[in-house]
């Protein structure tokens, strides 16, 4: 205990925390916060200080999840974002002080990004193919499984997915007639969206063969598989051209090592007039790496990107970075949200699972909300030319058109779904 004692000195200065070891014994850190209350937590044996002090993130994940660190006031979440509060990204985050550590952890998270076919495929199906369940209950109507956009943060999930997707198509600026590609479809809402608002040909992509399944069935119950079709393929198969080009959450999944040919497809895909917008996740600081238990439990191959490494592969291959834009809170609120909504259909999610995965579902939440609250994580959302006159000078289009789409969506709400709750209460 003596060095996790030694840690949780230096790391905890904000926010009450205190520690019950196996034997019964206290240990005290902090000082009153009126944003963090105070925690308590119990160890249930005399290994976990150790595994936790010598890996914290694997360390604290794995016990959570077995039951060895036990909250006794607070929740898990609390206990992320207290970790992350006392050290955010302004003032250098947490870091590992161990050089061969983080030597180590570098090669296996290079190793861990090369994604070949086959590889990618698994990793897919490792993140996506859980019961479609699972997502039914934590997620919105749509099953948008990334940052949702909030105009007001009083709005619900439901608005916030909805004006995501006007954000991003008033970027992609469609036009009726076109072709558009989508990268990466998750459960096909996007491709949806645009069709509805463009009557365009839409073609989705993914990896994930219950994904694909489940797209295919919203697209036949709404009268449009001629238009919008699914396929289960590898964006490195696919043959162009398109007008468009759409990849939400998509790039987190491909591994540095395949950034020269992702963009190079792209490149080769794009009509001469094309534009892609490409949403992820992304690192305000420089490049960095994939932690041990993320990598491990939730995204196998899985990469966040700094803006550096994807503007510089697109400079390579002659895509023009024409707007970026930063989304900093908005993941977090999103995470919020799915971390209430997991809670509340804890019962059901542990009958599904069990209560080791409905625990490793909890951190796994809990620590991405704290690393886009306090942490060095954003959202990117980078839109990417082949010429540089395919859009007007100004970006007053994208303000006219994403008004448009949403008075749309309100008066296609009223009359399909009458009744669904999307603003704040």
């Amino acid at each position: 205990m003596w060095l996790l004692d030694k840690l949780l000195r230096k790391l905890v200065k904000k926010g009450e925390l205190t520690v019950i070891d196996h034997d019964g014994k206290e240990y005290h850190y902090g000082s009153p916060d009126p944003d963090h209350g105070p925690l308590v937590l119990r160890l249930t044996d005399r290994r976990v200080a150790w595994d936790i002090a010598k890996d914290p993130r694997v360390g604290a994940g794995e016990a959570y999840m077995d039951g060895r660190l036990v909250m006794e006031k607070g929740e898990i979440r609390d206990l992320a974002l207290l970790a992350r509060y006392n050290a955010p990204f302004e003032k250098g985050g947490l870091k590992s002080k161990s050089p061969l550590r983080r030597a180590v952890n570098a090669a296996a998270g290079r190793l861990d990004q090369v994604n070949w076919k086959s590889r990618s495929r698994r990793n897919a199906e490792h993140t996506y193919n859980l019961t479609r369940r699972l997502y039914e209950l934590f997620l919105d109507e749509d099953r948008q499984y990334t940052c949702a956009y909030y105009r007001d943060t009083g709005n619900t999930l439901e608005q916030a997915q909805l004006d995501k997707k006007a954000h991003i198509a008033a970027k992609l600026h469609v036009k009726p007639g076109m072709r558009v590609l989508d990268i990466g479809c998750g459960w096909g809402g996007m491709a949806l969206y645009l069709n509805r608002h463009y009557g365009v040909e839409v073609l989705g992509v993914a990896l994930a063969p219950d994904q694909i399944e489940f797209c295919r069935e919203r697209a036949a119950a709404a009268g449009v598989s001629d238009k919008v079709k699914f396929e289960l393929m590898d964006y490195r198969d696919v043959q162009g051209p398109f007008d468009r080009i759409v990849n939400v959450g998509l790039i987190e999944h491909l591994g540095t090592p395949h950034y020269p040919g992702f963009y190079a497809k792209c490149r080769e895909l794009l009509t001469p007039d094309g534009i892609m917008v490409s949403h992820c996740c992304g690192r305000m600081g420089g490049p960095g790496l994939t932690d041990k238990w993320t990598r491990k439990y939730i995204f196998p191959g899985g990469y966040i990107p700094a803006l550096s490494e994807l503007t510089g592969e697109a400079e390579r291959h002659k895509l023009i970075t024409a707007d970026v834009e930063a989304l900093r809170y908005h993941y977090a609120h999103t995470l919020e949200e799915w971390y209430r909504r997991t809670e509340a259909n804890r019962e059901e999610i542990v009958d599904l699972y069990d209560e080791r995965f409905f625990r490793m579902w909890q951190f796994y939440l809990a620590g991405a909300e704290a690393a886009f609250r306090y942490g060095g994580l954003v959202n990117w959302q980078v839109q990417y030319l082949k010429r540089r006159d395919a859009v007007p000078m100004t970006r007053d289009y994208m303000y006219e058109e994403e008004a448009r789409l949403r008075a749309a969506d309100g008066e296609y709400r009223e009359e399909y779904a009458p009744g669904v709750q999307l603003a704040a209460e």
